[in-house]
């Protein structure tokens, strides 16, 4: 289904009950949601509505019959721009957000301020680096691909080391079940447990690292340094390197409480502020949870503007 083009909305034009601060499958559904209790909303998003969704070639636990992210994202896009009392402000972010006792302010990279008296934030997350982990050690400069960038010409025939362990493995093995790659997985004992579902595939060798150290590259193919978990050397050539270390978090500066990790708890938030989807933790991130988390803030916003328990 191909999304209707947006609404580009004016700030201030209207009263506006809520604000939801990202455009991925959590805030549509909180979009949803709030309409459907008679709640105006704005929703602000930085890029594409549930643009991330257009690099799961693979759906599998997603209930509603869509089978891959493009047709899911195209779904919800459409019904989004479809949302009467939803005003989408796309293409601007939200730089900064302040709550008080009466209401929610945001800022967005324009200077216009919306002000709303709750305000859900589902800004998500963004890939990592190898700077960003500890048991990486790699150039300054260095920025490598995501695994879920990697087509088929990509791997089909070669040995592709990965770093990580993260979900976004399985998902691409499932997307290319014929296509005959050999993927090199270094993770660090962090990562045990989501390498589980990869383990038996006969394209993957599984590396459990203690340490990775990536070299200067010299116009050759890459070789790696590792330190395994009993302490010992050795190195690991591969034809590319590509990612699967994780994410992080993407949450606008402002009165959001966060953890050490860059996640935002919902407990600890505002009465004000809920947060939805993959910006709650690292073990949340799922487009089911999203999609019913976001649905879940609307109704907290919709019930506390009565005085009701949510």
């Amino acid at each position: 289904m191909a999304s209707t083009p947006p609404r580009r909305g004016t700030t201030g034009t209207s009263a506006t009950d809520l604000i939801i601060v990202g455009g991925g499958p959590a805030g549509c559904a909180a979009a949803r949601m709030a309409a459907s209790v008679g709640l105006c909303s704005v929703l602000v998003e930085s890029a594409a509505v549930c643009g991330t969704l257009h690099r799961v070639p693979v759906l599998d636990n997603v209930p509603g019959g869509h089978t891959s992210g493009p047709a899911l994202a195209d779904s919800l896009a459409a019904e989004l721009y479809a949302t009467a009392s939803c005003r989408v402000e796309l293409g601007r972010r939200v730089t900064h957000l302040r709550a008080d006792d009466d209401q929610v302010i945001v800022v967005l990279d324009s200077g216009a301020r919306l002000a709303a008296p709750h305000a859900v934030v589902a800004t998500g997350v963004g890939p990592q680096q190898p700077r960003d982990v500890a048991w990486l050690t790699a150039p300054a400069d260095l920025r490598l691909p995501p695994l879920w960038t990697a087509d088929a010409a990509d791997a089909q025939g070669r040995t592709l080391l990965v770093l990580g362990g993260d979900r976004p493995i399985g998902t691409f093995l499932r997307a290319h079940p014929r296509v005959g790659t050999h993927l090199l997985v270094a993770y660090p004992a962090s990562d045990d447990y989501k390498v589980e579902e990869i383990g038996d595939d006969p394209r993957v060798t599984l590396l459990p690292v203690r340490h990775l150290t990536l070299p200067p590259a010299e116009g050759g193919a890459p070789v790696a340094q590792v330190v395994d978990r009993d302490g010992r050397h050795h190195t690991v050539p591969a034809d590319a390197t590509f990612l699967s270390i994780g994410s992080t978090p993407t949450a606008p500066l402002g009165d959001l409480v966060r953890d050490a990790s860059g996640y935002c708890p919902p407990d600890a938030q505002h009465p004000r502020v809920s947060i939805a989807g993959d910006l709650r933790s690292a073990r949340y991130q799922r487009v089911a949870t999203a999609i019913g988390s976001g649905s879940e803030a609307a109704l907290r916003a919709y019930y506390a503007a009565r005085d009701l328990s949510a």
